[in-house]
């Protein structure tokens, strides 16, 4: 059976893309743990992370279950990767929102133009 060779192609924004995912949810839990109180922190915590789980496995991955076009595919990722950033930011720390924001929209951008091709 013969396999197409673009399928299986590395690119470095792959790898950078998966790490800001990883980012990203991890940022959500730390900002509902740390931004309310008990039990409130850990319903917020949890559940941040698990609806920006869902999205992104569900329209944004590599083998989402719901099909979407570039344009749908886009808006997840600005949902989640804006969320996560916002969230710093609201913990109080706009270093690490604004650096995460650029290396977002950076590799986002690389990855937009390379689906759009």
């Amino acid at each position: 059976m013969a396999q197409n060779p673009e399928q299986y192609t590395f690119a470095w924004n792959d790898a950078v893309r998966f790490l800001l995912e990883i980012f990203a949810i991890v940022s959500l839990a730390v900002w509902g743990f740390a931004r309310f109180d008990l039990p409130w922190n850990w319903v917020v915590g949890i559940g941040a992370s698990v609806v920006a789980l869902l999205l992104w496995a569900l329209f944004r991955s590599p083998r989402a279950v719901i099909r979407a076009d570039a344009y749908g595919k886009a808006t997840v990722e600005i949902i989640v990767m804006a969320s996560a950033a916002l969230a710093w930011w609201n913990l109080g720390q706009p270093v690490v929102a604004g650096a995460f924001a650029v290396v977002a929209l950076i590799s986002g951008v690389i990855n937009g133009r390379r689906e759009f091709q």
